[in-house]
């Protein structure tokens, strides 16, 4: 009887462990063929390290600017959210039309691309505005720091990482439309590749001398240097203004021209009846 007993449960056990190897096997082949997949696995943990040792490097050659820091620091944080949420705004807004898929059924009728960007982007300034606005207003109370104290030129910087996130929305979506649901973690992942180069905590000569030029690249190095300026020198660079707004405007042409070709490419090939889960 206890051979039995004993032959039963190693029965189970072996058996138990066949249906987890399965499911194990299941997702291994899932990761093997998605390079997203593969890449995220190292990615969140190298863009953490570079920025904050590119943060450390500089705080230990600057020990003088961290009594000033505090709200230079939060101030950062907000902005960049921006950039962030305005990117999230869009492509996550994508992303639920293809969950439903609903694409099939909104080209059926006579909206046309155009038209659904300017939604998308509309989308997006409204989940900026609640979520950024909703964290700037809770930092008053808690912290006593407020972004408003930036007065006009807050405008300005927000106008301006908006519109940055607004391109880089339009070309993940457009990845989306190409490759389908199993690129949908680059909407995440891929503002934050632009994190380290973007200036955010740290001024852009802190990064090495080969890597400056990819930071002068991006409207939102100019932002960032422009933000401390302000609160540093009560200064407003026009220069540096002047310098986003044009990368800009190349920018979001660059994102609404590559969603355009790359949605009557998927129109063509039949693609906007078969993106789904």
């Amino acid at each position: 009887m206890n051979d039995q007993f004993i032959a039963h449960i190693g029965d189970n056990c072996r058996a138990s462990c066949g249906r987890i190897y399965a499911i194990i096997l299941r997702y291994v082949y899932l990761l093997r063929g998605s390079w997203p997949r593969m890449l995220e696995q190292a990615y969140w943990p190298t863009v953490q390290m570079i920025i904050w040792g590119f943060i450390t490097q500089f705080f230990m050659t600057n020990s003088d600017w961290v009594a000033q820091a505090t709200g230079v620091l939060l101030s950062a944080v907000l902005l960049w959210d921006v950039l962030f949420r305005a990117q999230l705004g869009v492509s996550v807004a994508f992303m639920e039309e293809l969950f439903a898929r609903n694409l099939g059924h909104l080209f059926a009728s006579p909206l046309r691309p155009q038209e659904l960007i300017l939604a998308l982007l509309s989308i997006s300034l409204l989940r900026t505005l609640l979520g950024v606005g909703t964290a700037a207003l809770l930092a008053i109370p808690l912290y006593h720091i407020s972004i408003f104290d930036l007065g006009l030129p807050l405008i300005a910087f927000f106008t301006c990482l908006l519109v940055f996130g607004w391109s880089v929305g339009l070309v993940i979506s457009s990845l989306l439309l190409r490759y389908g649901l199993g690129v949908e973690s680059l909407a995440w992942a891929s503002i934050f590749a632009l994190a380290p180069i973007s200036a955010i905590y740290y001024p852009v000569t802190v990064l090495p001398d080969w890597l400056q030029p990819a930071a002068w690249a991006l409207p939102t190095s100019h932002v960032f240097e422009g933000m401390r300026k302000v609160l540093f020198d009560g200064v407003f660079d026009w220069t540096l203004l002047l310098n986003a707004v044009g990368l800009n405007v190349f920018y979001l042409l660059l994102g609404s021209w590559i969603f355009y070709r790359t949605f009557q490419a998927a129109r063509r090939r039949g693609l906007l009846l078969q993106m789904g889960e």
